[in-house]
C-alpha cells in the first residue's frame, strides 16, 4: 500500500509539473508522497526522520513548500520542496 502511494504520489507530481505546475496534481502528489512514506517506514521513524535536529533546515523548506503548494503557488513551493529534499538526503 506504502509503495503503491508513494509511486502514485511521484507520478502526479511529475505530471502535475508537465502541466505548468498545476496547483491542484501538485498538492495531491505530496500528500500522496507523504502518506506512503508514512505507511511504508512508519509514523515514528517518519516523524524522527524529518524532526532531528541536524535536518531542521530541509525540514522547514521541506514541509514549507508543501504549504505554500497548498496555498496555490505551485511554482514557489516546488523550487522550496527542491531545496529541502536536497538538504534532506545529502
Amino acid at each position: 500500500l506504502g509503495v503503491g502511494l508513494v509511486g502514485f504520489g511521484l507520478f502526479f507530481i511529475l505530471f502535475g509539473m508537465l502541466l505548468y505546475f498545476d496547483s491542484v496534481l501538485l498538492a495531491f502528489g505530496n500528500i500522496l508522497f507523504l502518506s506512503g512514506l508514512v505507511f511504508i517506514i512508519g509514523f515514528r521513524r517518519t516523524f524522527t526522520f524529518f524532526f532531528q535536529r541536524q535536518k531542521m533546515k530541509g525540514t522547514s523548506f521541506f514541509l514549507g513548500g508543501v504549504i505554500i503548494v497548498l496555498m496555490r503557488w505551485p511554482l514557489l513551493g516546488m523550487l522550496l520542496e527542491a531545496y529541502g529534499f536536497i538538504n534532506l538526503f545529502r
